[in-house]
């Protein structure tokens, strides 16, 4: 299948500051990318999308299939059967080093019953329960590509180069909700005062100044990015002085995106953008194009999501 850029926003070649020093060290250094052009898809990819293709080519996706026991050496048996993590509200104060206290493993959690059970799915909500080699898959359906993590961020940013959000650098201007996040105490009490306790329509919130929707909360994004603790810089450059110019980066080595606190689990991590609903200021302030987490690639969630783009190659 050809890749159909018609519904896709396109990039304009540019410069911008990249990463930020105001609040995790893992955004670190700011430094200054310049970036090609490229198309991106305006929101991320939907349930009803990701059906199609799933209709069209019978792909399976890592959650619909049992983990592989070589992979997750000591995980019990019956823990490697098929499914994926879901968010479970804890019922009142949790120890917030634990992430355990609300992810759980839920057998039957994929795609198409995101938190493992029948339950409806309204269509234009973002597709969750993704690993990256199905968000691959897809993208290699579509004859698209993933963003790097430059790419997502500098599209994320809508020209607004330093400003805290996609929006600006205050949160609900005008008392104005402008992305889906965990609005309480998380993981236990959600007072949904932006209507949601779960995902969102894609396009529910406004646009940023590239009319991208979603790019802060909703769904975390798929990077095809390797992780690293902090951003990479070119090999003879001070390791954390600002403005370190770069052309279409593409991020750091495989090597380097493994999970140190996990030395017998040997997958390797990408990078992800844009946080999520359940990103909260108390937890997790990372509904912000500057920030940046792990994820392992065989692992899906019931918040994390994907789009595409297309890079210019005339």
């Amino acid at each position: 299948m050809s890749a159909e850029t018609d519904q896709m926003i396109w990039i304009p070649q540019g410069e911008f500051r990249m990463g930020s020093v105001n609040f995790y060290l893992e955004e670190q250094p700011v430094h200054t990318v310049t970036l090609d052009g490229f198309w991106i898809d305006p929101a991320p990819v939907t349930w009803r999308e990701f059906a199609r293709f799933i209709e069209e080519t019978g792909y399976v996706t890592v959650a619909e299939q049992d983990l592989n026991p070589d992979d997750y050496p000591g995980i019990k048996e019956e823990d490697l059967a098929a499914g994926s993590l879901v968010f479970r509200q804890s019922a009142g104060p949790v120890d917030l080093n634990n992430p355990g206290n609300w992810w759980h493993f839920i057998k039957g959690a994929n795609w198409r019953q995101p938190l493992g059970r029948v339950e409806h799915i309204p269509q234009d909500h973002p597709v969750v329960q993704v690993a990256y080699e199905d968000v691959m898959a897809y993208a290699d359906w579509c004859g698209k590509s993933l963003p790097t993590e430059a790419e997502w961020e500098y599209a994320a940013r809508g020209g607004l180069d330093g400003a805290i959000y996609p929006w600006g650098n205050t949160f609900n201007p005008d008392g104005r909700k402008m992305a889906n996040t965990w609005e309480g105490d998380f993981p236990w009490h959600n007072t949904a005062q932006d209507g949601f306790t779960g995902t969102s329509p894609v396009g529910t919130y406004p646009a940023n100044g590239f009319g991208l929707f979603d790019v802060a909360g909703n769904v975390w994004e798929w990077t095809q990015d390797w992780w690293s603790e902090s951003h990479p810089v070119d090999s003879g450059s001070p390791c954390c002085v600002p403005d370190i110019g770069r052309s279409n980066p593409r991020g750091g080595p495989e090597s380097d995106s493994f999970d140190p606190l996990q030395p017998e689990i040997k997958i390797p991590r990408k990078v992800l953008k844009g946080g999520s609903h359940l990103c909260a200021p108390t937890y997790c302030l990372r509904y912000r194009p500057a920030a940046r987490i792990p994820q392992m690639i065989d692992s899906a969630t019931s918040h994390i999501g994907f789009r595409c783009i297309v890079r210019n190659t005339g």
